[in-house]
C-alpha cells in the first residue's frame, strides 16, 4: 500500500512525488510516455527557446538606428529547430527518472486505469495507495469547422516536428499560444495570418492593451483578422483554403497558405482512466476539484491542466505543493487562492497580468468603486534607452489603493508583474510600492513609476492641491 500514487509524470506530479518522497511517503508516479509533460516536450520549453531566437534574429535586422550596420542576416531553420532539441535534452535531465528513483519516487511506465478509490490497475499490475493524484494533463483540442479533419493541419505539439519554414502560415485562434507562434515564424520569415473570432486578440487580456499590442504585430507584418466566424477548411491547389464570415464587414473572405496551425483551447486527459466510473466528476474543461484540489472523491486529487483551472506550468507547480500537504497530513487543509495569479504572453512586447481587469473591477465594486492609474512605456527613461518604448502599465485599485489587478505590456513585463503579485498576495497598497526605492535606471522603476501615480491624483487634484494654491495665494 503506497501513501500516495500519481497518474502524470508532468510537472505537477513530479513535484508532488519529490515532495511527498521527501517527506518519507512511500510514492509511486505512473506516466504514459516520458516525464516532463507538456512543459517540457511542447509547451514553454521549446516555445520560448524558438521565440528567443527570434528575438535575437529581429534585432540583428533592426540595429540600423543604433548605428550599427548589419549587411546580411540570414536564418538556417533546420539549424533554429535542432538547436530547440539541445535546449530540451539539456532541461529534460532534470526530469531523468533515475533522478527521482533516488528520491525514494518509484516509476512505472505504462497506461491504466481505476478499479476502484485505492486501486489503479497499470500494465496488468493493480497499485493500492491511501490517496491519489490525477495530474495527466491536457491536449490541443479540434474545434467543430467543417472539413478540418480531411486536411494535414498542425497542432502547438505537431509544429515542433517541422524541417522546413512555411511561405505562408495560417493561425486560426489569437489566444497565446497562437499568437506567441504567429510573432515567432513571422520573424523566422513567414506570411502569418491569424484569425479569430474573438473581437480581440487575447481575449482574456485587458482590452486596450491587447488593442497596443495588436498593432505593434500588424507593424511587423503579421495579419490579424478578428470577429472571424470559419464556415469550411479545403485542400485546394493553392493550399490550405479557409472560407470564413467576417462579421465586422458582413462579407466573406478566403485565407489561404501552405500550413495550417489551429490554436484554440485544450482537452483534458483523461480517457481511459474510469475516474467517473469510480465517483470523479469530469467536465468538459477538465476534473471537478474544490479548493483543496480533492475532487468528489477525498482521497483522489487532482491538479495542472487537467482540472483546466489554470493552465500554467507555474500554476501546476503551486498546486502540487497544495495537494503535498493535503495529501499526506490529515490535519493540513491547504486552500488554492484564485484571485492572484499572474501570467504572462511572451510575444515582444509581454503582456502580463495578475487579478482582475477594469471591466471586471467595476462589475464587482461598482463604477465609482475602482481608480484606474497608468504609466506609459514611452515615459520611461530605461526603456526609452533600450528602444522598447511602446506598453503601458495599467493598475485596476479600489478607493484606499488596494491593487485588485495589474496589467503590463511592455519590455519584462513577464518579470515586472511580480512585485505587483506580491503586493496582492500580501495586501500591499500603492502606496507603499510608492514609497519603495527603486534603482534608477531600470525597468523595474517603472513599477513604482505606475504606483507614483495614486499621489500624484491626490496631490494635484484633491483637497491638498487645493489647499496648496490658497497656501501660495494660488486661485
Amino acid at each position: 500500500m503506497y501513501d500516495i500514487a500519481i497518474i502524470g509524470g508532468g510537472v505537477g506530479g513530479l513535484v508532488t512525488a519529490s515532495g511527498c518522497a521527501q517527506f518519507g511517503a512511500k510514492t509511486v508516479l505512473v506516466e504514459k510516455e516520458k516525464l516532463g509533460g507538456d512543459c517540457l516536450n511542447y509547451g514553454c520549453v521549446p516555445t520560448k527557446t524558438l521565440l528567443h531566437t527570434a528575438k535575437i534574429f529581429h534585432t540583428i535586422k533592426d540595429t540600423g538606428d543604433l548605428g550599427i550596420n548589419v549587411d546580411s542576416a540570414s536564418l538556417d531553420f533546420k539549424k533554429v529547430m535542432d538547436h530547440m532539441r539541445q535546449v530540451q535534452s539539456k532541461i529534460a535531465v532534470h526530469d531523468d527518472p533515475e533522478r527521482f528513483r533516488k528520491m525514494g519516487v518509484e516509476i512505472l511506465f505504462g497506461s491504466g486505469s481505476f478499479k476502484d478509490r485505492h486501486t489503479f490497475n497499470v500494465n496488468g499490475t493493480e497499485i493500492k495507495s491511501r490517496n491519489f493524484l490525477v495530474a495527466t494533463g491536457s491536449r490541443p483540442a479540434a474545434p467543430p469547422i467543417p472539413g478540418l479533419e480531411n486536411v494535414d493541419y498542425l497542432t502547438n505539439e505537431t509544429i515542433l516536428e517541422l524541417e522546413e519554414l512555411p511561405k505562408k502560415l495560417l493561425v486560426i485562434g489569437a489566444g497565446p499560444i497562437g499568437m506567441e507562434y504567429a510573432q515567432c515564424f513571422s520573424r523566422f520569415g513567414s506570411r502569418v495570418t491569424v484569425i479569430e473570432k474573438m473581437g480581440q486578440i487575447l481575449p482574456r487580456e485587458e482590452s486596450e492593451l491587447a488593442d497596443i499590442l495588436e498593432k505593434e504585430l500588424k507593424n511587423e507584418g503579421i495579419e490579424i483578422e478578428t470577429c472571424i466566424e470559419m464556415e469550411k477548411i479545403e485542400k485546394t491547389a493553392q493550399g490550405i483554403e479557409i472560407t470564413a464570415l467576417c462579421e465586422k464587414d458582413k462579407c466573406r473572405k478566403k485565407f489561404v497558405g501552405d500550413k495550417l496551425m489551429v490554436a484554440i483551447g485544450r482537452a483534458p486527459n483523461v480517457e481511459g482512466l474510469n475516474l467517473e466510473g469510480i465517483g470523479v466528476a469530469v467536465e468538459r474543461s477538465g476534473i471537478k476539484v474544490n479548493g483543496s484540489l480533492r475532487t468528489g472523491v477525498p482521497n483522489i486529487f487532482a491538479c495542472g491542466d487537467v482540472t483546466g483551472l489554470f493552465p500554467f506550468t507555474h500554476m501546476a507547480e503551486h498546486e502540487a505543493g497544495i495537494v503535498v500537504g493535503n495529501a499526506i497530513f490529515p490535519f493540513v487543509n491547504r486552500k488554492m487562492n484564485k484571485n492572484v495569479v499572474p501570467w504572462a504572453t511572451f510575444t515582444d512586447p509581454e503582456l502580463a497580468r495578475v487579478g482582475m481587469t477594469e471591466a471586471e473591477a467595476k462589475t464587482k465594486h461598482g463604477q465609482s468603486g475602482v481608480k484606474i492609474y497608468k504609466y506609459g512605456y514611452s515615459e520611461h527613461d530605461r526603456a526609452i534607452i533600450e528602444g522598447k518604448g511602446v506598453g503601458e502599465v495599467k493598475l485596476v485599485c479600489n478607493l484606499k489603493g488596494g491593487i485588485l489587478g495589474a496589467h503590463i505590456l511592455g519590455q519584462d513585463a513577464g518579470n515586472l508583474i511580480h512585485e505587483y503579485a506580491l503586493a496582492m498576495n500580501n495586501g500591499i497598497s500603492v502606496q507603499k510600492i510608492s514609497s519603495t526605492i527603486h534603482v534608477y535606471p531600470t525597468m523595474g522603476q517603472i513599477v513604482k513609476r505606475a504606483a507614483d501615480q495614486y499621489y500624484r491624483e491626490k496631490l494635484f487634484s484633491g483637497p491638498m492641491a487645493t489647499f496648496s494654491r490658497y497656501w501660495f495665494g494660488r486661485k
